[in-house]
């Protein structure tokens, strides 16, 4: 059976301005990978992100380096061995997952053994001024969850500001590396006395064995330092919890390698995504059924998603429509 693979760069405005400690950004550029075969197409959709080194225009060349790959038959697991992990692989792993559903006529929820039920996700705050912040989080004070941006040498007065403006609200807190070892302590009790359930990724990666020999007030995510299964043995000593984002592990393979072997060795669960569409969102979203924590919210922080897109109400993430993906 010959298969085909396109992929195209495709950009979607952002509701606003989405900040974190690192800069802003007006819209999500996405990558979609299309995979087809017997007149059935499979999608998967990756965000390249510079953090990692990975632009646009080489995570485009990327995908189509595999086409003669693909079109030999190269299957998902011949594709790990293929690709490097990271966004171009994530593309194409979960457009592969799609196109077997099709093909087999058997949903990937099935094949995983899962029965998909509503969950909840976090929604992202901008980092912004605490005034600005405070007004934010007073805006979206019923959602459960709230993820908020941080990274300054002054986030003692944003988590204070965010916690009197939402009370009721669980908050996990992002510094995005933008911590350090003279403000880390004042920032973890701080933590603490505001009721934060989760600090994400405080200390930049390689950077980070001073949580090895700091009390962590408050448990401790590592997003920036983990990507892939092989990384998880060396952070169990500094992080309670891991961060698993497809496109950093390069799909939903490995993600759910990834998956199985943090709840080996103890590790909370937090199942991610960058800024992207529900066509990023939906793999993830089978994935996060049974984790700790869910940050599935991209969609909503687009001015305008893919049609059709995940159902949301409020926090509340319903499983994706077959006619999107899966």
């Amino acid at each position: 059976m010959r298969r085909n693979l396109e992929a195209t760069i495709e950009a979607f405005p952002i509701a606003g301005l989405f900040t974190i400690s690192r800069g802003s950004k007006t819209e999500a550029e996405v990558i979609t990978c299309s995979i087809s075969a017997d007149g059935l197409s499979g999608r998967g959709e990756c965000v390249p992100y510079r953090r990692y080194g990975e632009t646009v225009e080489q995570v485009l060349a990327d995908i189509l380096a595999v086409r003669p790959a693909i079109a030999a038959g190269a299957n998902r697991i011949e594709i790990q061995s293929l690709m490097k992990p990271g966004a171009a692989r994530n593309a194409v792993d979960c457009a592969l997952w799609d196109l077997e559903a099709k093909l087999t006529g058997t949903p990937v929820a099935e094949r995983l053994g899962v029965v998909p039920h509503p969950i909840t996700t976090a929604f992202t705050l901008s980092l912004a001024e605490p005034d600005a912040m405070a007004a934010a989080a007073a805006h979206n004070a019923q959602r459960p969850l709230l993820k908020v941006k941080l990274g300054t040498t002054d986030d003692t007065s944003r988590m204070r500001a965010v916690r009197e403006a939402a009370p009721a609200s669980r908050i996990i807190v992002d510094a995005n590396e933008g911590w350090t070892e003279q403000n880390l302590e004042e920032h973890l009790h701080v933590a603490q006395e505001m009721r934060i359930d989760l600090i994400e990724q405080p200390l930049p990666a390689g950077e980070d064995a001073l949580l090895a020999r700091t009390q962590r007030l408050v448990p401790i995510c590592a997003d920036e330092s983990v990507h892939a299964t092989a990384d998880l043995v060396g952070l169990r000593d500094r992080y309670d919890a891991v961060n698993i984002k497809l496109d950093k592990t390069g799909g939903l393979t490995e993600a759910l390698h990834m998956k199985a072997e943090a709840r080996r060795l103890g590790l909370g669960i937090m199942v991610g995504c960058m800024v992207g569409t529900s066509l990023a969102m939906a793999p993830a979203a089978l994935l996060a059924q049974d984790v700790d924590y869910a940050d599935l919210d991209g969609p909503l922080l687009l001015a305008r998603d893919r049609q059709p897109g995940l159902d949301y109400e409020g926090s509340t993430l319903f499983p994706p429509p077959s006619a999107l993906w899966g």
